[in-house]
């Protein structure tokens, strides 16, 4: 990673760790416009300097100091300004349901202002906090205390949860057929649960999953045909399309040029 860009990864307090995977530190000196991929979790950005900007059909749109992104069922191409730094909060599948009564599937595809989920006198407190600490260790206390501040006690959705793990156990190729088969509850009802605490469909979840399994194959010296076959695509066209959608790229301009 170049000099001037910082991207460091902090393990939650334990307190956390049921429903935050990570925190990153991610700083850059440089004016930037990069892309995102999509990924199976939801992410809060705090930035304490700088502006962050989404691009969409040409036109670019700042984003609020404090944000959330829901899951993204195609990549999406964000910029930075010079110096800019941000806290970013990566949760683990179901980890939203468990600080805010909203559901996640109302945040798919959406970059929106923290203050429509959070109380916005809250929300302003931690940013002037952050904006005042000098050190990551104080920038991530302070997003740990308001995250533990909002930590709602509720039961764990335990079917949820368990089909988040066969999706992933299958790298995404499990048939949602077989996985409303295995947990014992037809699809409607399976569907709308898994949609309010993941925040997208068993079907697209499991998409995004294989997705990202091509893209830990794509470092490896396999073919993109072994790829392809491995990951159960039906045949290749279908194959470029879906990654060609979660990248912009096709699987053999991503590989020549990663």
């Amino acid at each position: 990673m170049p000099a001037e860009m910082k991207f460091d990864i902090t393990i939650p307090t334990e307190r956390l760790q049921p429903y935050i995977r990570k925190f990153v530190v991610s700083e850059n000196a440089v004016e930037n416009i990069y892309k995102v991929f999509p990924s199976t979790g939801l992410v809060i950005g705090f930035q304490y300097r700088g502006q962050l900007g989404h691009i969409y059909n040409n036109r670019e749109t700042k984003l609020a100091p404090a944000g959330i992104t829901g899951i993204s069922d195609s990549f999406k191409i964000f910029t930075n300004s010079a110096d800019t730094g941000s806290i970013l909060v990566y949760f683990t599948e179901v980890g939203l349901n468990y600080f805010t009564s909203r559901p996640a599937n109302e945040l798919f595809n959406q970059s929106i202002s923290l203050e429509n989920i959070f109380d916005k006198y809250l929300v302003s407190h931690v940013e002037e906090k952050l904006a005042l600490a000098t050190t990551d260790a104080q920038r991530i206390h302070i997003v740990e205390q308001f995250l533990v501040s909002q930590l709602r006690d509720i039961k764990n959705d335990k079917l949820i949860v368990e089909a988040v793990k066969l999706i992933y156990q299958s790298k995404g190729t499990i048939k949602i057929r077989e996985l409303n088969e295995k947990l014992f509850i037809s699809q409607s009802p399976f569907e709308k649960r898994f949609r309010k605490l993941v925040g997208t469909t068993p079907k697209k979840f499991a998409s995004i999953v294989r997705f990202n399994c091509v893209l830990n194959d794509l470092s490896n010296i396999k073919s993109l045909t072994d790829i392809c076959y491995e990951n159960n695509f039906f045949d290749q066209a279908h194959f470029i399309k879906e990654f060609k959608q979660y990248t912009g790229d096709t699987p053999e301009t991503f590989k020549r040029f990663k």
